[in-house]
Formats: C-alpha cells, sequence, structure tokens
C-alpha cells in the first residue's frame, strides 16, 4: 500500500473542505465553531482509498488570521491541492498560500478549480488563465487544472486520476531513516490516556517502542498506534498516525513538538540557514529584525543575524549586489543565522517560512543548512566559505552536498571534532548510512575517526608536529629524563581536543616509529646521555647506595663525600630512580639490590619458620637498622604483600 499526504491551500470561502469532503465522504471540520461558522479554522483530516494508494488529506483554514494553522499542516505534504474558486478567481489568501507551497519545495500539485458550477465557460476559462499566471515558472507550472464542482460531482473522476497520477510519481518516504513525527494535534482518550497525530516524515513508530519526545527531551513509551482510525502494530514513514503515548501527562505535549528515535535529533535555538525573501511586500528584512519562525507543526519567534546577501537577480527584478549590508533587498537570497526564543526539533535540510512579526505576513523562507551551529563570528569570510560548503543548492547531487557539509562541520570543529551522534543531526542523515559515510571519507583522507570524534587530517597532522616539537624541545631542555610526562603533552596540546584525539595521534606517531613510551613519551632518536662528569657521578652515587644496604646515605652525605653539586645530584638521583635502579621510600632511597636481597630474606625467614613473626624491634636487631629505616622496610614489605601487620606486629605471608 502506498500512502500520498495531500494538503489543500488557498483562500477562504474557496471550498477546500467542500471539495474534501466530496472526494473522500468526511467532513474534515471537526470543530463546532467551524461548522457554526461554515470556516476551517484549525487542521482537519480526511483520507479514502483508491486501489493501493491511500490518499490523506490535511485540511487547512484559509483566512489570514489562521495563516499560522495553516503552516503547522502544510509542512509534512507530499503534494498540494490548490484551491482555486471559479467565482472570485485568485485572492490575497491563494498568493499567499501558494507562495508558502513554493517556499517549502512542496514537490508536487494541481489546481482544483471549484464552483465550476457557478460560472460559464468563459469565466471559468479567465480564472484558468489568471491562475497558470500565478503559478508560473514554479512547481505548479505544467500541473493539471481541474474544474469541479462539490455540489454536483463534476470534474471529482477526473481530479481523482489526476491525484492517482500524483501518487505514481511522488517520492517515497525514508522508511529506514531516524523517526520523525511532527505532532499536530494532542489530545485524551478516556482510558487510554494522550494521543498525539501527525504525518510520520520517516522512519516508523512500533507498538512499546520507545521514542523522545522534544523539545521536552522525555523519553515516552508507545503504548498504541492507529493509522487512519485502524489499530496497527506500526505507523510508517509517509502515513498519518495517530500515538497513544504512556509516561507523560497531557499537558505536557503541545503542537510543534516531536517524536524522534532517541539520540537521532536535538533541539536548537539558533540554526544557520540560506533564506530566500519574497519580492511582495515589498520591503528589506533588517539585519536583527524579530520574525515568526515557521517549520513543520511549530512557530517560534525570533531574530535574523545576516551573515551574507547573495548575488544575483531577486525575483523582484533587480541585481543584487552580493556583501554584507544591513538588511536583505525583496527578492534576494542570502546566508542568516536565526536565533529563536524557544527551542525548536529542527535538521538539515528543513525547509521553513518567515513570517513578520507584526503585521504577521509571509515574507520569505528557506532551508536549515546547520542546525546546531557552532558560536561564533557569521559576518567574516571564513563563515561566508562554511555557508557556501553547507550549501546543497551549491552541490551536483545529494551525496555531494553531504560529504561537503561534513568536511565543513568537521574543519569547523578542530581539534574538538564532530561525535557521531552530532553528525547525523547536523547533517540530516539517517543512522544507518553514517557508518559508510565514515569509511568514504577515511578513505578520502577527508575526515578521521579519531577515538569518538570525526576530525580533519590536516588537524591530526598538526597536532602530531606539535607533540613531536614539544617532546623534542624536552628532551633538549632535560636530557637526563627518558621523556615528557604524557599527561603533561595531553594537558599542553590537547586541553580542547576531544577525548579520544590524544591517544589517536599519539598511536599514529608510535605506528610511524617517531615516538615511544608510556608514562613518558620520547622521541624514538632519543637516549639518556650523560657528560663524562655525570657519568663518573652516577657511578660513585650508585656505588654509595650499594654499600648503605638497608642503612643508605643521606643525599647531603654523598654529594659531600664525593664532591657533587647538589643539581648534580638531584639530576642523577631521579634519573636513577626513573630506571629502577634506586627506589625511593618516603624521604629515603635505597638501591634495588639491598631491597632485592631483603626479600630473599623474607622467604628463607618464611620456609624456616612458617608462623614467624616481626615486630618493629626485632626487624632492627636483625637487620641492625634504627627506626628510621625499619619503618619504612616494614611498610614497603606490606605493599609487596610480603607481611601482613596484625596488631604492634606482622606476619610472613
Amino acid at each position: 500500500m502506498r500512502h500520498l499526504i495531500l494538503g489543500t491551500a488557498g483562500h477562504i470561502d474557496h471550498g477546500k473542505s467542500a471539495l474534501v469532503r466530496a472526494l473522500t465522504g468526511t467532513d474534515p471540520d471537526r470543530l463546532k465553531e467551524e461548522k457554526a461558522r461554515g470556516i476551517t479554522i484549525d487542521l482537519g483530516f480526511a483520507h479514502w482509498t483508491d486501489g493501493d494508494v491511500t490518499f490523506s488529506f490535511v485540511d487547512v483554514p484559509g483566512h489570514e488570521r489562521f495563516v499560522r494553522n495553516m503552516l503547522a499542516g502544510v509542512g509534512g505534504i507530499d503534494a498540494v491541492v490548490l484551491v482555486v474558486a471559479a467565482d472570485e478567481s485568485v485572492m490575497p489568501q491563494t498568493r499567499e498560500h501558494f507562495e508558502i507551497c513554493r517556499l517549502l519545495r512542496v514537490p508536487e500539485g494541481l489546481v482544483a478549480l471549484t464552483k465550476a458550477d457557478l460560472v460559464d465557460d468563459d469565466m471559468l476559462e479567465l480564472v484558468r488563465l489568471e491562475t497558470r499566471e500565478l503559478v508560473a515558472g514554479s512547481f505548479l507550472e505544467g500541473a493539471p487544472v481541474v474544474p469541479v464542482s462539490s455540489k454536483t460531482g463534476a470534474g471529482l473522476d477526473t481530479l481523482r486520476r489526476e491525484l492517482a497520477g500524483l501518487a505514481r510519481r511522488a517520492a517515497p518516504r525514508r522508511a529506514r531513516g531516524a523517526t520523525r513525527l511532527p505532532i499536530d494535534r494532542v489530545f485524551s482518550v478516556k482510558g487510554f490516556g494522550t494521543v498525539v497525530t501527525g504525518t510520520l516524515l520517516s522512519g516508523a513508530i512500533e507498538v512499546d517502542g520507545e521514542l523522545s519526545l522534544l523539545p521536552p527531551a522525555r523519553l515516552v513509551k508507545v503504548r498504541g498506534v492507529q493509522v487512519h482510525g485502524t489499530t496497527a502494530p506500526a505507523a510508517l514513514a509517509g502515513q498519518r498516525a495517530a500515538v497513544n503515548l504512556g509516561g507523560i501527562d497531557l499537558e505536557e505535549v503541545h503542537r510543534g513538538h516531536s517524536l524522534v528515535s532517541p539520540g537521532a535529533l536535538a533541539a536548537t535555538r539558533a540554526i544557520d540557514a540560506r533564506l530566500e525573501l519574497l519580492a511582495s511586500p515589498a520591503r528589506a528584512l533588517k539585519h536583527g529584525a524579530r520574525v515568526r519562525f515557521h517549520q513543520g507543526t511549530s512557530e517560534v519567534l525570533g531574530r535574523v543575524a545576516l551573515a551574507a546577501v547573495l548575488p544575483g537577480a531577486s525575483r523582484a527584478g533587480a541585481a543584487v549586489a552580493p556583501g554584507l549590508g544591513a538588511e536583505v533587498p525583496p527578492g534576494a537570497n542570502a546566508y542568516v543565522r536565526l536565533r529563536l526564543e524557544a527551542p525548536a526539533v529542527l535538521a538539515r535540510g528543513d525547509r521553513f517560512i518567515l513570517r513578520a512579526y507584526s503585521p504577521p505576513v509571509t515574507i520569505g523562507g528557506g532551508t536549515v543548512l546547520d542546525p546546531l551551529p557552532d558560536r561564533g563570528p557569521i559576518r567574516t569570510d571564513t563563515s561566508r566559505r562554511r555557508f557556501e560548503a553547507l550549501d546543497p543548492s551549491l552541490a551536483a547531487t545529494g551525496e555531494e552536498a553531504t560529504d561537503k557539509a561534513l568536511v565543513a562541520l568537521v574543519g569547523a570543529r578542530a581539534a574538538a571534532g564532530l561525535t557521531p551522534a552530532e553528525a547525523i543531526a547536523r547533517l540530516g542523515i539517517a543512522p544507518a548510512d553514517l557508518p559508510a559515510l565514515i569509511e568514504r571519507h577515511a578513505a578520502g583522507r577527508s575526515a578521521v575517526l579519531a577515538g569518538d570524534v570525526l576530525v580533519a587530517p590536516a588537524v591530526i597532522e598538526r597536532l602530531a608536529a606539535q607533540v613531536v616539537q614539544a617532546v623534542g624541545d624536552h628532551h633538549r631542555a632535560q636530557p637526563l629524563l627518558e621523556g615528557m610526562p604524557r599527561e603533561e603533552v595531553r594537558e599542553r596540546l590537547f586541553a580542547r581536543a576531544g577525548a579520544g584525539v590524544f591517544e589517536h595521534v599519539v598511536a599514529s606517531l608510535v605506528s610511524a616509529g617517531k615516538v615511544g613510551g608510556r608514562d613518558r613519551l620520547a622521541l624514538a632518536s632519543h637516549r639518556v646521555s650523560l657528560s663524562p662528569e655525570e657519568e663518573t657521578a652516577r657511578r660513585a652515587i650508585e656505588e654509595a647506595y650499594r654499600s648503605g644496604g638497608l642503612k643508605p646515605p643521606e643525599p647531603d652525605a654523598v654529594a659531600a663525600g664525593h664532591a657533587i653539586a647538589a643539581p648534580t645530584l638531584d639530576r642523577i638521583l631521579k634519573l636513577l630512580v626513573r630506571q629502577h635502579v634506586l627506589v625511593r621510600l618516603e624521604s629515603l632511597v635505597f638501591h634495588q639490590e639491598a631491597l632485592a636481597r631483603l626479600r630473599q630474606d623474607m622467604a628463607a625467614l618464611k620456609e624456616a619458620s612458617p608462623t614467624a613473626r616481626l615486630d618493629v624491634a626485632a626487624f632492627k636487631e636483625r637487620y641492625g637498622v634504627t627506626r628510621k629505616y625499619a619503618i619504612p622496610l616494614l611498610e614497603y614489605l606490606d605493599r609487596e604483600r610480603i607481611t601482613r601487620r596484625v596488631g604492634e606486629g606482622r606476619v610472613l605471608i
């Protein structure tokens, strides 16, 4: 079964609801006030099945006061039925609704000339010509124009045949993508609780599944699903569905919220976009202007920050000079950042409509280029190049557009990198498509997965060069050290890098044979080298501690006895400790051979007397040492699990 979501559009009282009722047998006007006043106020819904196609109608209000409700209905449609009354022809809301559909890039549609029974053939032909003039150069140019009468039924069969043709041409929805359902109605059903409805743009909703409700960021349980009033195990992309939600109260859900796959999208308060300003009303859009932002079923107030006006002829016919400027001329295109006053759920590629704050008239629309832009200046050459890289209209194919966008986003994040979750939301791709995208860019050396983030190869190369430089500088400053402490390298060069970038860079340097070491990083060519004087001092120091055994000398005594300068003594002691020739126990330093003999003696004692016990006094007497040495040595034996303290004494383990 195929599904086609159709939206009506047109001026008030041009017969949109009557046409839907004639086609489907269902009155889309459901509110008491709508029936009393004879006008559509809010969205209405109806459907009819013809063969293997289900046509779902979203009937929208035509009155100028309810355009905001109209916008909530046309955001997810596959095709539009532009309704023009034959006895009135093209009217103001006909034009506004048509421009909205054009700006939203509705892919298909046709024109229905309603109330054809009220006019003669000459009038009908005149209305047809005026309608053709309205849609010239748009997606409806060349579309069928069908005269109909909802009262007599004339033309309805022709209209049904044309709608079947639309269904055959319509592109299928992304069934394998992330689930996304913008909510257009919220109500409660006794015994079931909260129910929401909407058009499923992509993915599927299954009973007992778990979804995220955004912007509140609440996990909800799907308790039940209905498609066109019939209970179903799941709703699929392209269907209108009613979803019974568990774990959330009615007052917590509103039109404009969305049900999405957990982690697939995020609510945002700022977007980067390409904007097209309408030529009429003929007024410029100023930098910083407050606007009404409509996308899907949501309406949010926001302000426009102008990044760049794009060159070319405007729809008003005048040439547009590119540049920063303080306003967008009527009919021109521009790159903008929209700062929203409330969060909205958006993805790259979403189409939106802008209306003036006051009076609320439609002034333009555009495409979301980046739903989660990084903070930073937007009126710069660098920012302009980033906008161009994100603009799908400048790419030959959809794949090229995605590739260019990924490179731009990864490059802008520098060492911080782009997480896979951010890539999904900011590129507007299905989660299942991400691994192949990453693999393609890794093979082409345009993006590297470093740990848990995507980073530009140039950033990896720059960081690797900085690591080599920093470690080399450290060797020159500290030739007696085996290398630069690993954490010092991380803190100095990778403070703003993604969590896995440091390990990735170090691993690549190790793999290339340029750097080695674990706790300390050293160039592969580095060797600890001592001058002849330092080598003489090293042998003297080591022999002094070897001779001292379990009663090692004080450093000052070693320095005085062998005429070694204090700084030199300190450097060589640290070197010998790092090389594990000497072992530091608290403030004392012992030769490792002395400690090895102590461990052997303890093993012999255990073998000779399995129940032997040691206390401080016995240890001092056995090895002829004072308490100064006995306590650190006994604690060392405890740490080495050779002895275990029991009360005031110790037992051999």
